[in-house]
C-alpha cells in the first residue's frame, strides 16, 4: 500500500509532501519500547527524515537528522533512504513526565527546548553535507521548518503528529511538509497562509481515514494539485554482520587486542536491536589485516 505521495500545484509554485507513518513509528515502538512521550518524539522525527529521503535524487543517498536537546529523552536520531525508508532510535526510550498546559504528551519537555538539531546528507560526495541550528522549539516540526529557513533558504510548513494509544501501542503518526518554489510570488505565499490557518492535527486527519493524498489537497484546497510520486516507505534496518565487521576494523591496533582478550564480542545494533557476535579470531584477523 502507498503511504505517501508527492504533489506540484500546477502552477509550479509548491511541492507538498504526506505521509501516514502509522505502521513505521508502530514498528520502532515495538523495536525499542519506548514510552508515550518518546514514542511521539522518536515517531515524528522518523516522519520528517522519510518525507527529506524522499526526495533526494540519487538512489544511494541518504539523510540523517540528530536532535540533541537537554531533556531527559536525550538525542533522538533518524535516518531515512532515498526511498523513504528509515529507522531511528532515540537514547533513553523510557520517559515519564507529565502532560503538557494544553494536555498533550510533552515532546519538548522530553527532547529538551536547548540543544541542536543536526542535518546530514550523504550524497555520495566526498564529504557529507552538514546544516546545524539551534532548537527552537523542541516540537520537532517547528524546528524542522526552522532548519529549511536557516539553512537551506527554502520556506517550508512542516506538520507531524503521533496519537499513542493507552497500552501504548500507535494509533496514528503522520505529517505533510509545503515547500515553496522559487517562482512563488506573495499571491503563492498568501494563498498558503489562508491554507494552514486553520487546519486539524494530521493525526485527526489519518484516524477519521484520509489518505496522503487526500490530506494534501484538503491541507492546500486554494492550490489545484497534480500527483508527483507516491511511495511506499517503511521503517528498515540495513544492518549487516559484514558491516559491523568493517566497524571494527576501522579500531586501532591496541583496541582490537584489548577486545580479542574477551570470550566473545557482541555488538548491538542501536536502530533495531539486533545483536552480532564476533569470536576472538575474528577480532585477531582484523589485526592481522
Amino acid at each position: 500500500m502507498k503511504n505517501a505521495v508527492r504533489m506540484i500545484s500546477r502552477d509550479g509554485d509548491l511541492t507538498v509532501i504526506a505521509v501516514d507513518s502509522t505502521a513505521i513509528v508502530a514498528e520502532a515502538e515495538k523495536i525499542h519500547k519506548t514510552s508515550a512521550v518518546t514514542s511521539a518524539a522518536l515517531g515524528r522525527l522518523l516522519t520528517a527524515a522519510s518525507m527529506m529521503g524522499a526526495v533526494l535524487k540519487g538512489e544511494k543517498d541518504s539523510i540523517t537528522l540528530r536532535i540533541s536537546g537537554d531533556g531527559p529523552a536525550g538525542p533522538v536520531t533518524a535516518v531515512s533512504d532515498s526511498e523513504g525508508n528509515v529507522r531511528g532510535y532515540v537514547t533513553n526510550p523510557v520517559v515519564e513526565i507529565p502532560l503538557n498546559i494544553k494536555g498533550k504528551l510533552d515532546v519538548a519537555g522530553a527532547v529538551g527546548r536547548n540543544g541542536t538539531l543536526t542535518v546530514m546528507k550523504d550524497l555520495g560526495l566526498k564529504e557529507p553535507y552538514i546544516g546545524q541550528i539551534p532548537i527552537v522549539s523542541g516540537e520537532i516540526a517547528e524546528d524542522i521548518t526552522s532548519y529549511f529557513a536557516q539553512s537551506e533558504q527554502t520556506p517550508t510548513v512542516c506538520a507531524l503528529g503521533v496519537l499513542v494509544n493507552p497500552d501504548l501501542s500507535i494509533k496514528a503518526a503522520g505529517g505533510f511538509m509545503i515547500q515553496l518554489l522559487p517562482t512563488a510570488d506573495e499571491t503563492t505565499i498568501e494563498k498558503t497562509e489562508r491554507c494552514v490557518a486553520d487546519i486539524p492535527p494530521v493525526t485527526n486527519m489519518i484516524t477519521s481515514g484520509m489518505t496522503p493524498e487526500e490530506i494534501c489537497r484538503s491541507v492546500l484546497k486554494e492550490f489545484d494539485l497534480e500527483l508527483l510520486d507516491e511511495f511506499a516507505p517503511e521503517y528498515k534496518c540495513g544492518c549487516t554482520r559484514e558491516r559491523f565487521l568493517r566497524g571494527l576494523a576501522t579500531l586501532g591496533k591496541k583496541d582490537l587486542t584489548e577486545i580479542a582478550e574477551d570470550t566473545v564480542t557482541e555488538i548491538t545494533c542501536n536502530f533495531c536491536n539486533k545483536k552480532y557476535k564476533f569470536t576472538p579470531g575474528e577480532i585477531r584477523s582484523l589485526i592481522r589485516n
